[in-house]
């Protein structure tokens, strides 16, 4: 039987999907951060984008790991 046919496989992607998401959050808030011009805003919380993307790993590498 391969990995991906395992009944966990579809919670590993998503962890995979919510670390990447965690990833380029932060790299968008390390920008952000880094900005030259202070008066451009932007329209996402990206530290708030985060730390909901790290959760969802967390909740979905739970589920993986108990299937």
């Amino acid at each position: 039987m391969a990995w991906f046919e395992s009944p966990a496989a579809p919670f590993w992607g998503a962890a995979i999907v919510a670390v990447l998401v965690a990833l380029i959050a932060g790299l968008g808030d390390r920008r952000r951060k880094r900005r030259a011009d202070l008066d451009r805003v932007g329209l996402l919380d990206w530290p708030t984008l985060q730390m909901l993307a790290l959760i969802a790993a967390a909740i979905f590498v739970i589920l993986a790991l108990h299937d």
